[in-house]
């Protein structure tokens, strides 16, 4: 008996020693599983509705936050592209209104600045110019939205936003060049199938390095994919890394970015009064700027080393003319300035330093004995509301991404600019390629006259020297505002960029009206 009774206790202890073994088990387990679906994606596409009033019209459209998945060879998930997709309701035929795919650049920028600042239905309420007062921050309704014009479709590239790759997903196959073209063409005929969208008039709107994007993007849709754009539309234009101002003193005998970037320099001057004589007016004098720079500037800063003294003085002190730089400092340049350097130098008097992206804002010098900026005052005076105001947003607007981190940029990868084994990555010749494939395509740049990351006559040069036919010259147009690299930022200009680009779709839609 008595060892009955102690059988009975040793058993009832491993019983209970089991039970909570397993419910420690189960907990661990759930809290496991718990802590891995904090990130996982929602199993559907959230769709809400809402509206929009555009230039004193109301309309009421269906928004579409998710992910489309992408795959390799071997049908393996490799990526979930994020997308917030607006589709404007009461359309007769939704599949032959037209759609445009948004995107920023970087490479390594989500697609929120667009969204937020530029054509979703909600806008950014931020100063312009100067540093927004903290939060709490305040949205708008966006009288500028595109959505009037077309159905529009925000594109976080991989690793930004809610894109992620997954564990099939090898970075060596996305951040690159033409990986890149190739990820976002694989979306795009993937959201077509999906949102029955194939006969739609379809276009592409990049921003920055999404013009790049642009360029290699219409190629690889036109010709390997079997899809016809109506237009390709460029804001901040880059094609060419070449043509940069960042950086040219690393490329010794490649004198074109300074002359490019001398138009920018010139506006910059004259927005905050350092020039010797402003003009009143801005165009005709950026025009005598450009033919300088491409005349007499251009021709000294080719001879190089044989360029005489009195050559030198001369080009300097016209240099000081449309700069505001002092002859001294363009002698000790070399008459050529890189764009930190520009933005350190022209408001130095008063421990400032312009913008990068927007020479219009200005900001405390951070180092006042330093060659060049330290920081661009433009990023450092609107991010903050523009992140917060988006996160906002998407979850309790969108409903979507509660447990999961945004990433506004994305920049801790190693991007392969290796394009066709070029020694200097430069796109034209794919939107070139594009464009004579497509004759009927046509392409819309847009720029800043204040914008020191792309400079707005770089674009224009660049298009100028696309390998193409004269005749296909007029697929191109031309559009400039006095803002910066993001142009939407100043509404004055973010109302004519609507306008213009409204009217470009509008014309090359091919719907009858």
């Amino acid at each position: 008996m008595k060892y009955s009774n102690l059988y009975r206790f040793i058993l009832s202890m491993i019983l209970l020693m089991c039970l909570s073994f397993n419910t420690r088990a189960q907990a661990q387990s759930h809290h496991k599983t718990q802590k891995k679906r904090r990130y996982d994606y929602p199993a559907h596409n959230k769709v809400t509705n809402g509206s929009v009033t555009v230039e004193g019209k109301k309309i009421e459209y269906k928004a579409v936050a998710g992910t489309i998945p992408l795959f390799n060879s071997n049908r393996d998930t490799t990526a979930h592209i994020f997308f917030t997709a607006y589709i404007k309701k009461g359309v007769k035929n939704e599949s032959k209104r037209p759609v445009t795919f948004l995107y920023n650049g970087g490479p390594g920028s989500s697609t929120m600045w667009l969204h937020m600042g530029a054509f979703g239905p909600v806008r950014v309420n931020a100063e312009d110019t100067v540093h927004t007062s903290g939060a709490p921050y305040q949205l708008e309704n966006n009288n500028y939205s595109l959505l009037d014009a077309s159905d529009l479709v925000f594109i976080d590239a991989p690793g930004t936003g809610f894109s992620r790759l997954t564990k099939k997903g090898k970075s060596d196959n996305f951040y690159g060049v033409d990986q890149d073209a190739k990820a976002f063409a694989n979306f795009i005929t993937r959201f077509l199938t999906q949102f029955n969208r194939w006969n739609s008039p379809k276009y592409l709107f990049g921003e920055s390095y999404g013009t790049t994007r642009n360029a290699v993007l219409s190629n690889v849709l036109t010709t390997q994919k079997s899809v016809d754009l109506n237009g390709v539309i460029m804001l901040s234009q880059i094609l060419n890394f070449g043509n940069s101002i960042d950086g040219p003193s690393s490329d010794p005998g490649n004198y074109m970015p300074y002359v490019l970037a001398l138009p920018t320099y010139a506006a910059t001057a004259w927005y905050h009064h350092k020039l010797p004589n402003r003009p009143d007016s801005l165009k005709p004098f950026l025009q005598k700027v450009k033919n300088f720079a491409m005349g007499d500037y251009s021709d000294a800063l080719s001879k190089g080393s044989e360029l005489s003294k009195s050559e030198k003085n001369s080009i300097a002190e016209k240099l000081h003319q449309y700069t505001g730089l002092s002859v001294h400092y363009l002698k000790k340049a070399n008459l050529r300035v890189t764009g930190g350097e520009f933005e350190k130098t022209l408001l130095s008097n008063s421990d400032e330093t312009t913008g990068r992206l927007d020479t219009r804002f200005q900001g405390p010098t951070i180092n006042p004995l330093s060659e060049r900026a330290h920081y661009d005052p433009q990023s450092a005076d609107i991010s903050s509301t523009y992140i917060t105001l988006w996160n906002q947003y998407v979850r309790n607007t969108l409903d979507y991404g509660k447990h999961m981190k945004y990433r506004p940029t994305y920049y801790k990868i190693h991007w392969d600019f290796d394009h066709h084994g070029q020694i200097g990555m430069n796109v034209m010749p794919d939107l070139a390629h594009a464009m004579k494939y497509n004759p009927k395509m046509k392409v819309m740049v847009n720029g800043g006259y204040f914008d020191l990351a792309t400079p707005f006559y770089e674009g224009k040069y660049e298009m100028h020297h696309l390998p193409i036919p004269q005749k296909l010259e007029k697929n191109i147009s031309y559009h400039y505002y006095k803002s910066g690299h993001m142009v939407y930022v100043h509404p004055a200009s973010l109302h004519k960029l609507h306008d213009n680009v409204a009217a470009f779709i509008e014309k090359t839609d091919n719907v009858q009206k």
